[in-house]
């Protein structure tokens, strides 16, 4: 069985938005970017990210 992959690490993000990992963390750490954290790492939701993208192409109009 294969599992949709819902929530996703930083690199995971970085290579989704085609940008440098230390732009995810930066944007994670000021709150730009939807992100929780598990420990030390952050993760992120697909669907969060997809909405995020959604809302900052609306703005940008």
């Amino acid at each position: 069985m294969k599992l949709d992959k819902k929530v996703i690490n930083i690199k995971q993000v970085a290579e989704y938005l085609g940008v440098h990992v230390s732009t995810v963390y930066k944007y994670a750490q000021q709150g730009t970017i939807p992100a929780f954290k598990i420990g030390s790492d952050w993760r992120f939701t697909k669907k969060h990210i997809d909405k995020w993208i959604d809302e900052s192409m609306s703005k940008g109009k």
